[in-house]
């Protein structure tokens, strides 16, 4: 298969691998030879791809908040459609918690990857920050419909339903428990507020 064909598929299994490691070891384990270790291919594949290992890294983050990006961005959308709650929780939950907890984690141990990662996708439109603003823009539009209490904030709750989904996935809980930690805590947050009509 040609080089360029095979790359996606190539960065796609390394980036798995990130989030094993930094999962299991934590992100001060992180090497190429770690990843490559992991990977089970030779340590020259990852630097044929990428100019070193802070390139490498780099790139994960922007993949990884891209889908992020893209799973909130179609939340606005689904507004006087279904539930409210269900709405709000599917856009959170469609990025698996490990891919959260990883990126989170390696974001913390390197700072200056959210800036890296701002210059290619844009300030406020990468990662939890772009999920907090579509959650802000579809709880707004829910508000307009009448299916959102008048007296609601819908910043402020959007803040609220991400700042849950970071928490929680912060604690490195098994997968179902995290699914059901959010849904429970995003449907304590929002059934007070939303109207008859928006439960779907």
């Amino acid at each position: 298969m040609p080089r360029g064909v095979a790359i996606p598929e190539v960065r796609q299994q390394l980036f798995a691998v990130v989030e094993q490691v930094v999962v299991r070891d934590g992100p001060g384990k992180l090497s190429g030879r770690a990843i490559t270790g992991e990977a089970g291919v030779a340590t020259g594949l990852l630097y044929s791809h990428f100019a070193d290992f802070d390139d490498f890294l780099a790139a994960y983050a922007v993949d990884r908040s891209f889908l992020i990006s893209s799973a909130a961005a179609a939340l606005p959308e689904r507004a006087g459609t279904g539930s409210v709650v269900a709405n709000v929780c599917d856009a959170l939950l469609s990025t698996p918690p490990v891919t959260l907890l990883a990126l989170t984690r390696l974001i913390a141990a390197r700072p200056q990857l959210p800036g890296l990662v701002r210059a290619v996708l844009g300030d406020r439109t990468a990662g939890l920050e772009a999920a907090e603003n579509a959650a802000a823009t579809y709880l707004a539009e829910e508000q307009r419909l009448g299916r959102l209490t008048a007296a609601a904030d819908p910043g402020a709750l959007a803040l609220a339903v991400v700042g849950v989904l970071q928490r929680v996935t912060l604690t490195g809980a098994p997968e179902t428990e995290v699914r059901a930690r959010v849904r429970a805590t995003v449907t304590a947050l929002l059934d007070p507020v939303t109207t008859a009509t928006s439960f779907g």
